[in-house]
């Protein structure tokens, strides 16, 4: 009997920690306790180690005369979930001398089931690039994980399916061949394409830019025009992600227990629904997790509906919006989360949706159309750099045959972003110094940009967006000077009086 130090880690934010196990065993009265902050499932590991190894044909932790002690250290780090199973059961056999090898530089993380089986983990990803960070040379994980967890360079990764295996591994009797390196496909086929939507050719414009240059656009007009169906076509002309973003991607969904394959190639799509709560959407709990803002990062967030979203929760897109990432802070501490995605919102001009229409008579109150659209605040407006109406169809178009639109608009795309990339900064993500360097406008343009911010009374930052657009309609063109032309279209993407009453 003694005391020996393996290796675990756990899920901290989106990132992971390396957590030491310590095991001792000593003669006394039989007693297993763990200690280091554990929580209910931590403490439960016990029963579901001891099971284990009884049916692993072993002389398991639940005998008389032995006191068995498992430290996770660090001590003051609070502990969750289950991912601590096989490193405490390894801990064990190595303490009663019932395993013997060499523990430093290897890594051990899985839940066990009560036959020894090891089952799927959340955030292998992360975990795997912590133990990397943290110079280890080998991780033991259930065989579902190995794949997700081999994306990391520099770490060997051995897929197990139980306890046994693991053992034979580590004893050298039959060893796991290491995982070798899966290879990304970024082939995609997308659900929807812009050529099935007939007419809203403004609309396609408008999004295309938004895709080109990153910047968010909310759509307004009545029930059944085409709002979400632009929305949900909006990834088919993104252009693909690289090496890096992939793995961004894949990081969060594994950690937010939602990856059902190795990793994700396609730019995420989240609509949640207008009665998603505020934690939901932004995030937290007790120790925070990543919400739908988050779980959409380098891809699309479509909310549908706008104005019926919680006040706070709309509020709470002020810090996304501008600065591509969330914060959530609670008393266990404050995480940052990633949160650069392209949002589209979509809301119907008024309640029953008829306001300003020539065909249908708006059956709303004065006072109701105030309390719908004020619920966009002007801090929120201001942050958007498309505005864009999507009235009702022409219903001749309806009969127009479909065609393939995105890949056309997405080469197009692409190109505007291989430009950007040139300057190592996306367009909507540019500051006030990026401009004078990036985007410099000439006399012209300058008086035209005057003259608007006087008359649509524009902020300093509805300012700088307006040029921020300019440069992406510039760039889409393939034009390396801002012209007067380009900044006209921009203008014509702010918000006009006829979107709200409360504005005429």
């Amino acid at each position: 009997m003694g005391s020996v130090k393996t290796h675990s880690a756990e899920i901290l934010g989106l990132g992971g920690e390396i957590i030491d196990v310590e095991v001792d065993l000593a003669p006394g009265l039989f007693h297993f306790s763990i200690v280091g902050l554990a929580d209910k499932a931590v403490d439960e590991s016990k029963e579901r180690v001891s099971s284990a190894i009884k049916n692993s044909g072993l002389r398991h932790p639940q005998k008389k005369n032995q006191r068995v002690v498992v430290s996770l250290a660090p001590a003051d780090l609070k502990k969750e979930g289950p991912l601590f199973d096989l490193a405490i059961a390894i801990g064990y056999l190595m303490a009663s001398k019932q395993l013997e090898f060499n523990p430093d530089k290897k890594l051990f993380l899985g839940e066990l089931a009560l036959d020894g089986t090891l089952r799927k983990i959340k955030g292998a990803l992360s975990l795997a690039m912590s133990a990397r960070e943290a110079g280890f040379k080998e991780i033991i994980l259930p065989e579902e994980n190995a794949p997700e967890a081999s994306l990391v360079e520099g770490v060997q990764v051995y897929g197990a399916k139980n306890l046994v295996e693991v053992l034979k591994h580590l004893k050298g009797e039959e060893r796991i061949p290491a995982h070798e390196r899966i290879h990304i496909e970024n082939e995609i086929a997308y659900p929807l394409d812009f050529g099935e939507i007939k007419g809203q050719e403004i609309a396609k414009r408008g999004l295309a830019l938004a895709a080109a240059g990153g910047h968010h656009v909310l759509m307004v007009g009545p029930p059944g025009t085409g709002k979400t169906m632009l929305a949900k076509s909006l990834p088919s002309i993104l252009p693909p992600m690289d090496f890096d973003e992939i793995l961004e991607v894949t990081k969060i969904h594994s950690v937010s227990g939602n990856l059902r394959k190795p990793y994700l190639a396609e730019r995420p799509f989240r609509n949640p629904h207008h009665t998603a709560s505020y934690v939901a959407l932004v995030g937290g709990g007790q120790t925070p997790r990543p919400g739908e803002i988050t779980l959409a990062h380098r891809g699309v967030l479509f909310l549908d509906e706008f104005p019926e979203f919680e006040r706070r929760v709309l509020e709470s897109l002020r810090q996304p919006l501008e600065d591509g990432d969330i914060t959530v802070s609670r008393a266990k501490g404050t995480i940052t989360f990633p949160a650069r995605s392209l949002m589209v919102f979509a809301m119907n001009p008024c309640p029953c949706g008829n306001f300003g229409s020539d065909k249908k008579a708006c059956l709303c109150s004065t006072q109701t159309l105030y309390r719908y659209q004020r619920k966009v605040s002007g801090p929120i407006a201001d942050r958007i750099d498309i505005w864009l109406e999507v009235p009702h169809f022409e219903h001749e178009k309806m009969s127009e045959k479909s065609t393939k639109e995105s890949a056309g608009i997405r080469e197009k795309v692409e190109r505007a972003r291989l430009i950007q990339k040139e300057r190592k900064i996306l367009n909507s993500e540019m500051r006030p110094k990026d401009l004078e360097e990036f985007a410099p406008l000439s006399s012209d343009a300058q008086n035209i940009l005057h003259e608007a911010a006087k008359k649509l009374d524009l902020s300093a930052r509805a300012y700088h967006r307006i040029i921020k657009l300019a440069r992406t309609i510039a760039d889409f063109e393939g034009e390396r000077d801002i012209k007067k032309e380009h900044l006209l279209e921009a203008l014509q993407y702010r918000p006009r009086k006829n979107f709200f009453v409360y504005e005429t």
